[in-house]
C-alpha cells in the first residue's frame, strides 16, 4: 500500500492554560476557501469535563494500534465546524476503529466564524492537561490560531510529518456506507450501560456478541436474533473513561448480522455524543471492506458527485431529498454521488440523526484516484473486452483463467468470492460484468 506524507505547519502547539484551550489548526477548507490556519470558533464549553475526556478518546484512538501494538503512530484528528456543532474525528493506526466526538449546540456557547473542516494539534503537554480537567473547571474553546495563549519561545512554526496511509481515507469511506445500512439495535439508560460495560472481558482480544436482554445486554459466544458482533473488546477501551458522564450507551449494527460484521456504539453524553465505529474483526481494517464499490462502479456516479458536490455548505445533516430537488437526480442517484464524494473525505455519516454530514479531508485528487484498485481492474478487464455476458451469467477471462460470473446473485468461481462470499464487497469479476451489463443496457435504450 502506498503512503502519502502530509507536513502539517503550525503556528503554535495547541494548549490549555488558565482554563482556555486553543486549538491550533492547519490547513483544510472553509466556506470562505482554503486556509492555512482557519479559525473556527470560540466560547465557552458548557460541559467541560465530559469534553475535554472524549476529546482525549479521540486522540487516544488516533495514537493506538489495536492489532499488533506497537509505538510510533502519530497522527492529529480532524474537526469539522458545522455552524450549530464541532465535530472532532479520527482513526486507529491499524484501520480498524474509527472515533468521533460530536460537541452538540447545548454544550457550545460562543461564536461560529467560519464552518469547514481543518487538522488541530493534540500534543503530549496538551494529552496531559485535557486529563487533568474537572467537572468545576471552566473551559473556553478556541478552534483557531488567534485563541492560543501561548506560543512557541522562538515563533517557529511547529511541523510535523505525519504518514497518511491511503488505508486511512478509504476507512472514511467505507464507514460512511457500512454505518448507513446500520439500524440501532439496543439501547440502556446510563447505569445499565456503565454495568454492562464494566462487565465485558478483560482480555483486550476477545471476540464476543452481545443481544438485547430486557433493559440489559447479554453476552454470548455466537450470534442471535438480533446480536451485534463485537471483536476485540479491547477496542472499546476508550469508552470507559466516560462511563462517569454517560447518560445512555446506544449498538448499532446491521438489520440481518450473520457472520462478524461491523458495529458502531455509541455514548450520549451531557451535550454530546461520543461514537466508536469497529470493524469487523481485529485484523481487519475498514479499507478493504469493498462497501462502496457497487455505488462507483455506476458509469454516472462520478458526474453527479460534481453536482452534489457544489452544493454541500458544511451542513451538520445533509438532506438526501432536498440535495436531490437541488441536484435534479433520484434518491439512487445521490446516494451513490454521496458514496463517491465519501471517497475523497467529503461525507460522514451520524447514526444518531441518520443523516451524512458534510466535511472536507486533506487529500488532493491525485491520491484519491487509485484507492480502490478492485474497481481499477474491472474497469480494465471491460476495456479489453474480457467480459462476455449470457443471460445470468457472465464468463470474465483473465490470466488465471476465466470465471463465472452470477449476475443476480454476485458469485463468483474466483478464490476471492470463495473466501469471503460477498462479506467484502464484489470481486473484480462480478464488478466487471455488471459495468458491461449497465454498458449494454445504456445502448438498448
Amino acid at each position: 500500500m502506498t503512503t502519502a506524507t502530509q507536513a502539517y505547519s503550525y503556528a503554535s502547539p495547541s494548549t490549555l492554560v488558565n482554563g482556555r484551550l486553543g486549538l491550533s489548526t492547519s490547513g483544510g477548507r472553509a466556506l470562505s476557501g482554503p486556509a492555512l490556519a482557519p479559525r473556527f470558533f470560540s466560547g465557552l464549553v458548557t460541559q467541560a469535563a465530559p469534553a475535554a475526556a472524549a476529546l482525549l478518546g479521540v486522540a487516544d484512538v488516533a495514537l493506538t494500534r489495536y492489532h499488533k501494538p506497537r509505538p510510533g503512530w502519530t497522527r492529529d484528528p480532524v474537526v469539522t465546524c458545522g455552524g450549530d456543532r464541532l465535530r472532532f474525528e479520527s482513526f486507529s493506526a491499524c484501520g480498524g476503529v474509527y472515533a468521533r466526538l460530536d460537541l452538540l449546540g447545548g454544550a457550545l456557547d460562543g461564536e461560529v466564524f467560519d464552518r469547514g473542516t481543518t487538522n488541530v494539534d493534540v500534543n503530549g503537554p496538551l494529552r496531559e492537561a485535557l486529563a487533568r480537567v474537572g467537572a468545576r473547571d471552566p473551559l473556553h474553546l478556541g478552534v483557531g490560531a488567534d485563541e492560543l495563549t501561548v506560543t512557541t519561545l522562538d515563533g517557529a512554526v511547529v511541523e510535523k510529518k505525519v504518514p497518511l496511509p491511503e488505508r486511512w481515507l478509504r476507512g472514511f469511506a467505507e464507514v460512511q456506507v457500512i454505518a448507513a445500512g446500520m439500524d440501532l439495535r439496543a439501547e440502556l439508560p446510563g447505569m445499565s450501560a456503565v454495568r454492562f460495560l464494566r462487565a465485558l472481558p478483560k482480555r483486550a482480544t476477545a471476540d464476543l456478541w452481545v443481544s438485547p436482554a430486557g433493559r440489559d445486554l447479554r453476552i454470548g459466544d455466537r450470534p442471535t436474533a438480533g446480536s451485534v458482533c463485537l471483536s476485540g473488546v479491547g477496542r472499546l477501551a476508550t469508552l470507559l473513561p466516560l462511563l462517569r458522564f454517560a447518560k445512555s450507551l446506544k449498538v448499532y449494527g446491521p438489520a440481518e448480522p450473520g457472520g462478524a460484521v461491523s458495529s458502531a456504539w455509541e455514548l450520549e453524553l451531557p451535550g454530546m455524543r461520543y461514537t466508536l465505529a469497529l470493524s469487523p474483526e481485529r485484523w481487519r481494517g475498514f479499507s478493504g471492506e469493498g462497501a462502496v464499490l457497487a455505488d462507483l462502479a455506476t458509469e454516472e456516479a462520478g458526474a453527479d458527485a460534481d453536482v452534489v458536490g457544489m452544493l454541500l455548505n458544511f451542513e451538520p445533516e445533509v438532506e438526501m431529498g432536498l440535495l436531490a430537488d437541488r441536484a435534479g437526480l433520484s434518491i439512487a442517484r445521490v446516494r451513490a454521488a454521496l458514496t463517491q464524494l465519501g471517497v475523497a473525505g467529503r461525507v460522514g455519516y451520524d447514526l444518531a440523526e441518520a443523516a451524512h454530514f458534510h466535511r472536507e479531508l486533506p487529500y488532493d485528487r491525485e491520491h484519491v484516484r487509485n484507492l480502490n484498485p478492485r474497481l481499477s481492474a474491472a474497469r480494465s478487464l471491460v476495456e479489453t473486452g474480457a467480459v462476455e455476458l449470457a443471460g445470468d451469467y457472465a464468463r470474465v477471462r483473465t490470466g488465471g483463467g476465466v470465471r463465472e460470473v452470477g449476475m443476480a446473485d454476485g458469485s463468483c468461481t474466483c478464490q476471492w468470492w470463495w473466501d469471503h462470499r460477498g462479506s467484502r464487497g464484489p470481486c473484480k469479476h462480478v464488478l466487471a460484468a455488471r459495468i458491461a451489463a449497465r454498458a449494454v443496457a445504456d445502448v438498448a435504450r
